[in-house]
């Protein structure tokens, strides 16, 4: 903390920058202890709120323009790749479709007081044609709120910060080392949830080979598409599929033979919301039912056909 203080009094906005800027970035470095600090610290520093709230929002909305022209470009490629990055459930990319669709680009307001979250929503703000100044627009208000709150503490509790500063700064590097420890304890923890998460998911799958040899044969399985109506939008379905709402599952289960083939696809990491409702419609008493190994992504990248 001591370290963290004298970065601050030594560069001091440029320093918010870029801890703002790579955090926004994806860089696993959290600001907002930063942010605090720098707030408590503004009456014996070298800027003023206003500059210092212009500072982290300034490099928030970089990093996030950034991320929106790489949905925008590169379309839902890239939030799946950050769903495989992230330690995060796989569920990510969905989770954030259901927020973005339902309250648009007014959700970007709190996107970044949400876990997970608001990566994700800035290059799906991009992937799905969000005009650009009405991206700006929630996304720099959303910047403005998430900074003004840290930086709020800070000057409110300054001198409740600046003793903790002081007791760290007397622990010296013992100091250091409990903070890098409950670090690594957070993110020890999500990996850990992950991969129970994962274990959870181990049943059979069904290749794309094998599921188009079934067409072709004429044995004709139910299949479902668990992704969103955006991504079915996108990216098109394989023929014939219906799609049932991964949300509400359990409530609006499809009427589906008990001995009959069954097949559920998704667009997501380990085809974790397939073999999760795959699980459920196993527990419900339908005996034959798989997800679809690689979900649509390896159907496209077979060049079997898809509807629109």
């Amino acid at each position: 903390m001591q370290q963290l203080v004298s970065l601050l009094e030594q560069y001091g906005l440029s320093f918010v920058f870029l801890h703002v800027l790579l955090e926004q970035a994806g860089v696993p470095l959290p600001a907002y202890p930063t942010l605090i600090v720098a707030g408590a610290l503004v009456a014996h520093a070298n800027y003023d709120v206003p500059q210092l709230l212009l500072a982290a929002v300034a490099a928030s909305l970089i990093a996030d323009y950034a991320w929106y022209l790489a949905g925008s470009r590169l379309g839902r490629p890239v939030l799946r790749t950050l769903c495989r990055i992230s330690l995060s459930p796989d569920s990510c990319v969905r989770r954030t479709e259901s927020i973005y669709l339902r309250w648009g680009a007014p959700s970007l307001l709190v996107a970044k007081f949400i876990p997970g979250f608001a990566a994700v929503a800035t290059a799906l703000a991009g992937s799905i044609g969000t005009r650009l100044w009405v991206f700006l627009l929630f996304d720099g208000l959303g910047s403005l709120l998430w900074a003004g709150l840290a930086v709020g503490l800070g000057v409110a509790f300054q001198s409740a910060v600046n003793e903790v500063i002081g007791v760290l700064g007397q622990l010296g590097k013992w100091g250091l080392i409990a903070i890098i420890a409950a670090f690594a304890l957070v993110v020890t923890l999500k990996w850990w949830q992950r991969q129970r998460f994962y274990r959870q998911l181990r049943m059979a799958r069904i290749s794309v080979g094998e599921l188009r040899d079934l067409l072709d044969r004429g044995e004709l399985p139910v299949i479902l598409d668990v992704r969103s109506p955006l991504a079915q939008g996108q990216d098109g379905r394989i023929p014939g599929a219906i799609r049932i709402d991964a949300q509400t599952f359990g409530e609006t289960t499809p009427e589906l033979s008990a001995d009959g083939e069954v097949i559920v696809y998704c667009a997501c990491p380990n085809e974790a919301s397939a073999a999760l409702i795959a699980k459920g419609l196993i527990k419900q008493g339908y005996s034959r039912v798989r997800p679809l190994h690689g979900g649509i992504d390896a159907w496209i990248a077979a060049g079997y056909a898809i509807e629109r």
